[in-house]
């Protein structure tokens, strides 16, 4: 089982990255709030791994820190849950909003997430509250701001292909990064993504 990986990032995407580590090519499954942390193209990057087996099927999840992985184990432990949902629940909230909506039991900003109905929703909080303590224990109901990106301009359409890619409709993902980059007109393609993803789960 594949549990660490250390590689230069051949190719980055919001829900996948390929890394090479000593000339071998791994393919790794990512929710995008690791897509924010990775490193550029070119340059190492380590990830955490979760080894998905199934049958004829071996898939890597790869996770920018310890708490993504918990959280995505966790979330993989809900009944109705596979690892494809629980990325995009990882995709569609920061671990830390994702917390906050479990300590207080927001359902409602939860349901925003694609897949997620409301009593999926409910079904999630009351889960998965117990199965992961020491971040509820440790949330303060604030979320700090990532870093912001470089400079750049263009990514409209990748954005909106991106949000697509997630599970949102393309008429809704479409308003959300047009009211993002009206308001970070010259933030990059990373800070652009979160603040989409935020527009419309706060909508």
């Amino acid at each position: 089982m594949i549990a660490f990986l250390r590689g230069i990032i051949t190719e980055k995407k919001p829900d996948h990255a390929i890394l090479d580590v000593s000339g071998v090519g791994y393919m790794v499954h990512i929710p995008v709030s690791t897509f924010y942390q990775l490193a550029g193209e070119g340059e190492s990057q380590e990830l955490y791994i979760h080894t998905h087996v199934r049958e004829d099927q071996l898939a890597l999840y790869g996770f920018a820190s310890q708490q993504e992985l918990d959280m995505f184990r966790a979330l993989c432990s809900v009944r109705g849950f596979g690892p494809r949902l629980a990325v995009t629940v990882l995709s569609g909230m920061e671990p830390e909003m994702l917390i906050q909506c479990l300590v207080n039991g927001d359902a409602v900003r939860l349901s925003t997430i694609p897949g997620l109905g409301r009593k999926t929703a409910e079904r999630l909080i009351y889960e998965l509250k117990d199965k992961l303590p020491r971040y509820v224990e440790a949330m303060t109901g604030t979320a700090g701001e990532g870093p912001a990106a470089i400079p750049a301009a263009g990514f409209s359409e990748d954005l909106v292909s991106a949000l697509v890619n997630l599970g949102y409709a393309r008429n809704v993902a479409e308003k959300a990064v047009a009211m993002a980059v009206r308001e970070t007109p010259d933030a990059g393609f990373e800070s652009l993504l979160k603040r989409s993803l935020k527009i419309m789960i706060t909508k």
